[in-house]
């Protein structure tokens, strides 16, 4: 069984019956988040999409406490690792077999420099998805994105679960996100990166609507789950 834990924003947990990993883990200022960090004390990996504060959130703090493995680009491993995270660093079109499954970074158009506590600008390398394979299981996490004609390529890997951004702004829109949907052909979507602040609000249920048949569109509020069998 995987259960896959919304918390908000484009922030998920994943859990298995050995291991648990976070995903972009924006908890503390996170408005839509029910959770506290203490809610994330057993953590094995912590994907990190790119370097924005509401996407690699929290990940120096939860790592200190649970000793987690940091799986994200080369810039943002090297930053991390001066903060002695223990980190695996990828690149686009990468891919690694993990003991829990395959990952592979894919493509994402967007930006990643990050701020320092000193309110310096480092950069942070590409932006990714990724495409996570637990147990048979394909989820893929776009991560801040527009549309982009690469997401062609995931149909042939015939994803499980795939989380998309819709809020616009910032990421596709709904009506790209509909576009994406048929590009990837995923057997369920999840719809993201939304109404966390003004500039990026859109109705989830116009996207349902859109998406039709398409795709099993699952609406999950921050502390609803969604459960795989692996």
């Amino acid at each position: 069984m995987i259960r896959i834990y919304y918390v908000g924003h484009s922030a998920f947990l994943i859990e298995t019956e050995k291991e648990k990993f976070l995903i972009d883990p924006f908890i503390t200022g996170n408005p839509q988040a029910v959770d506290t960090l203490d809610s994330f004390d057993k953590i094995d990996y912590i994907f990190v999409t790119h370097g924005h504060g509401d996407h690699l959130g929290d990940t120096v703090e939860i790592c200190r406490r649970t000793q987690a493995i940091v799986i994200s680009n080369f810039e943002i491993s090297q930053y991390l690792g001066k903060k002695n995270i223990s980190c695996h660093p990828m690149h686009i079109g990468g891919s690694f077999e993990f003991p829990f499954g395959r990952v592979k970074m894919t493509p994402a158009l967007h930006g990643s420099d990050l701020t320092d506590e000193n309110g310096n600008v480092v950069a942070g390398g590409n932006p990714c998805g990724f495409l996570i394979e637990i147990h048979g299981q394909k989820i893929y996490h776009a991560g801040d994105t527009g549309l982009s004609m690469e997401m062609h390529l995931l149909k042939e890997e015939h994803v499980n679960v795939a989380l998309l951004p819709i809020g616009g702004n910032f990421v596709m829109d709904i009506y790209d996100a509909v576009k994406a949907v048929d590009f990837i052909q995923p057997s369920i979507v999840v719809p993201i990166h939304y109404n966390t602040f003004d500039l990026i609000k859109a109705n989830p249920k116009e996207f349902a609507t859109l998406v039709g048949k398409k795709a099993n569109v699952k609406i999950l509020n921050p502390g609803d789950e969604l459960i795989l069998k692996a």
